[in-house]
């Protein structure tokens, strides 16, 4: 038996009463051993103001979410040099502290334009560090670029209340997708945008979406992530025809469904 609700816009099937495995719960990792395969995960600090997380997936570059680049307030772009990362951060102390070079976001992301899928789908971003990472205890994670049915990921995220340590949700389930994003029932709260949600393929965690938003419907908490599959190749092309200096274009317009629009049935939109 299944029970149909609408979260923004998008159908979510919820298993009530059937054989579904249930969310496991966060997991601080505290210790050394714990925190291993996860060091390529760290805080981004934004300007003195805020935090998000965001994710090594190269020696030089750093996955995160579109919107973590930009002031809240004001609506501009945090300048690249008030950005730092601080992988593997726990209770103080990171495994490398590194400044921003310069960012891309992907171009068809505007931020300020009203909750949408769209809005969802195009917030990543990719971040050039001043100086490469070349740790023997840091080992970039790989993105995954095959698309992928999948029904349980992980999530390793920084959040409010718990911006000193990772944690780990190991599992949790992929509820819906929509073109590129995934409703996941992933714990995220004010802090986890730009996070990566993961699949462990023969072994080894890849990145197969990045945390975008939570959303509410009800008493329904749910997680929205969008797919990278080829996006961190398509940043990294951007970033380097670009230099990471952006003009201001007219949005390009796609048209959503009335299922498909992020609006009404009752759901609450809200930022991690």
């Amino acid at each position: 038996m299944a029970l149909l609700l609408k979260a923004c816009g998008l159908a979510l099937l919820v298993a009530l009463g059937g054989t579904a495995r249930a969310d496991e719960p966060l997991e601080a990792l505290e210790t050394a051993d714990a925190v291993r395969a996860y060091q390529a995960v760290g805080r981004l600090d934004i300007g003195g103001t805020g935090f998000c997380t965001g994710t090594l997936v190269s020696m030089d570059l750093v996955l995160t979410a579109a919107h973590c680049l930009y002031d809240k307030q004001s609506g501009e772009r945090v300048r690249a040099q008030d950005i730092t990362f601080k992988p593997g951060l726990r209770n103080g102390r990171a495994a490398a502290y590194r400044s921003i070079r310069r960012a891309a976001v992907h171009p068809d992301y505007i931020f300020g334009e009203p909750d949408t899928l769209h809005r969802v789908a195009t917030d990543l971003a990719i971040l050039e560090l001043a100086q490469p990472i070349r740790q023997s205890n840091i080992t970039p994670l790989v993105v995954d670029q095959t698309p992928r049915w999948l029904n349980e990921v992980a999530l390793v995220s920084y959040a409010r209340d718990r911006e000193e340590v990772p944690s780990l949700q190991s599992s949790c389930r992929v509820l819906e997708r929509e073109d590129t994003v995934q409703v996941l029932s992933c714990d995220v709260d004010f802090g986890s945008s730009g996070a990566p949600v993961l699949a462990w393929l023969n072994g080894v965690p890849r990145v197969v979406s990045v945390i975008s938003a939570k959303s509410l419907y009800k008493q329904e908490r749910v997680a929205l992530a969008v797919k990278v599959e080829t996006a961190v190749e398509d940043l990294r092309g951007h970033l380097a025809e670009t230099d990471g200096v952006f003009k201001r274009e007219a949005p390009k317009v796609r048209t959503l469904t009335r299922d498909r629009a992020m609006q009404g049935a009752g759901a609450k939109f809200l930022r991690p």
